[in-house]
């Protein structure tokens, strides 16, 4: 039987599963085109899946937490990612550790994959510059852009109360902020990523964009006013603008909504520690959950996959939360 090889693009895709890998090489040596162009050391395979074809992503707040997991998953499967962080020293820390994660499905360096930035999202200017910068790195054609960044702490600083200090400004201030990263640079981005969204040509398919929100839109905390209403808001734009970006360019717009994904793993400090995934976490954490475990930022990646693949499905909110939001809660 023959080995379904699509060459395209200059892009190969071996629609193969691995234990045929041994039949596959014996094949594409065989094949002159093929064989001229690439050596066989060029072909790696994902475990037990179809090779997926290499696309580009935008990712903020990729330098920790969700985001750095995010892009390591991207990079990992042999993806383009351009990482933007308002952490230098954490965005640094990541990028160092790009390489290993990095792979390619051709004889390419693994620094050609990835490109970071020091961005402040509250700054237009800086978000306007660096866009320009993602469409020269991704030669105009941008596939996914995921809204990610926010402000830390997610509280009021201090652990101040809406109402506390009234004749001051700090209160509104961190408003302004938690706007500012949250809400309205994802507006901008998306805007100015329009065009390398939107699809080159008949036999290209426009790209989406995935907007990061939390069960924290729908549930609510004390002193989470600016964090809630911020993500809030990017549901009410992510179903706005599939619709808008969805009928004039068929650029599809969906929600992740996580719940409690733990990243304290995802950060400098943890890599300098050794920080694993599960340390700090309890039993009764895990099976608080109906889903029987605390979530990975694998789980926000298995979600991102789906809605960048599912080219119907757009103006959705992907719930990722273990089942916590769906639990009825009596007092003890």
């Amino acid at each position: 039987m023959p080995v379904p090889v699509l060459v395209q693009d200059n892009v190969i895709e071996i629609r193969l599963q691995c234990p045929h890998r041994a039949k596959l090489m014996t094949e594409l040596q065989s094949r002159t085109p093929v064989s001229k162009c690439l050596s066989t050391k060029s072909y790696e395979f994902l475990p037990d899946q179809h090779m997926s074809t290499p696309m580009n992503y935008l990712v903020t707040g990729a330098g920790r937490g969700i985001g750095r997991g995010l892009a390591r998953n991207l990079l990992a499967q042999g993806h383009r990612v351009f990482l933007l962080d308002s952490n230098e020293s954490e965005l640094s820390n990541t990028l160092s550790l790009a390489s290993d994660w990095a792979k390619s499905s051709f004889s390419v360096s693994s620094n050609s994959l990835y490109k970071g930035k020091v961005v402040d999202l509250r700054n237009r200017e800086e978000i306007k510059n660096v866009v320009g910068e993602v469409n020269e790195f991704f030669g105009g054609r941008l596939h996914a852009l995921v809204n990610n960044a926010f402000v830390t702490p997610h509280t009021w600083r201090d652990e101040k109360g809406m109402e506390d200090d009234p004749s001051s400004d700090d209160i509104m201030d961190q408003w302004d902020d938690k706007i500012a990263v949250g809400l309205t640079a994802p507006f901008l981005l998306s805007r100015l990523c329009v065009p390398m969204l939107k699809g080159k040509g008949k036999e290209s398919s426009a790209g989406c964009i995935i907007n990061i929100a939390s069960t924290r839109a729908k549930q609510a905390e004390d002193n989470h006013e600016g964090y809630s209403a911020a993500k809030g808001g990017i549901l009410g734009l992510t179903q706005s603008m599939s619709i808008s970006l969805g009928h004039r360019h068929n650029i599809r717009v969906n929600a992740i909504i996580p719940g409690w994904i733990n990243v304290e793993n995802e950060n400098k400090a943890a890599d300098e520690k050794n920080v694993k995934w599960e340390d700090g976490m309890t039993d009764e954490d895990q099976s608080w959950h109906p889903a029987g475990r605390v979530g990975k930022v694998e789980d926000i990646y298995k979600a991102v996959k789906f809605l960048v693949e599912s080219d119907f499905v757009t103006g959705e909110e992907i719930v990722v939360d273990g089942g916590v939001t769906r639990k009825m809660y009596y007092p003890e």
